[in-house]
């Protein structure tokens, strides 16, 4: 991104009467961590936030894959609005809220699938959530966890679309989560409810095309793919440091 574009969303974000800021979490704030719960938010980064929130007329939305129970355990001190698995679980003024269906029973039929794979791939691991289900393979030998998650995913296909289920394949982990969720689809409901004349949205995994691809035609949106590779973003950040600056030129 280059000097230019960052003064040019600064500029449209201390204009705007009425914000909106959607960051995803692993690897657009911190790093990735061997294990889920073992991730916690640096200080510093927790300051970036709060004075984010601290800034009137501006809505903060941390937007991620996470389990709800284990975001709100890193977040909760902070006053953040929280969107979780993917959107099934919302944090709205301190309350969640389930959006998701209760059927949860299609886990019967994949959970045992993840399982398998977890037995001839060392390392890999299964965190199952309260509305999804994953398959991790960060600690895995790498040439051997990208070849079981194509394996994997081929093996989930049929199966999740008699169920009704989404498939993600993320930065080493593949993810089922229902149908009918989706950050896309979080962002479709939270936008349509308020006039926001200023949207940025920071995120760099597939996970967050969906929210790319919605705000796609947004002129008040700023779409940022954080890291390589095709996005539907508008723009994009090398990493995390870069992430963290914008952030503090906003607040600045």
């Amino acid at each position: 991104m280059t000097t230019l574009t960052t003064t040019e969303i600064t500029e449209k974000y201390r204009n705007a009467k009425n914000r909106l800021i959607l960051l995803d979490y692993d690897g657009t704030l911190v790093d990735f961590t061997p294990f889920p719960d073992t991730s916690i938010i640096p200080r510093h980064i927790s300051d970036i936030l709060t004075k984010l929130l601290e800034t009137p007329q501006t809505e903060v939305v941390i937007i991620t894959g996470r389990n709800y129970k284990g975001i709100d355990k890193i977040l909760g001190h902070l006053p953040v609005n929280i969107i979780s698995e993917h959107g099934a679980m919302i944090k709205k003024n301190g309350i969640w809220e389930n959006k998701a269906s209760d059927n949860t029973l299609w886990k019967d039929t994949i959970i045992p699938i993840l399982n398998q794979f977890t037995l001839s791939c060392p390392k890999s691991f299964v965190e199952e959530k309260v509305y999804s289900a994953a398959w991790h393979y960060r600690n895995a030998e790498s040439q051997s966890g990208f070849e079981h998650s194509r394996e994997l995913i081929s093996t989930l296909g049929g199966i999740a679309h008699s169920l009704n289920l989404k498939i993600l394949d993320g930065k080493k982990v593949v993810e089922i989560i229902p149908g009918e969720i989706g950050k896309g689809n979080a962002v479709k409901k939270l936008s349509g409810k308020n006039n926001f004349d200023f949207i940025l949205s920071v995120g760099d995994d597939t996970t967050d095309e969906e929210m790319f691809e919605y705000l796609f035609n947004n002129a008040n949106a700023f779409t940022v793919k954080v890291g390589n590779g095709d996005t539907l973003a508008r723009y994009k950040l090398d990493g995390i440091n870069d992430v963290l600056s914008l952030l503090k030129d906003l607040t600045t």
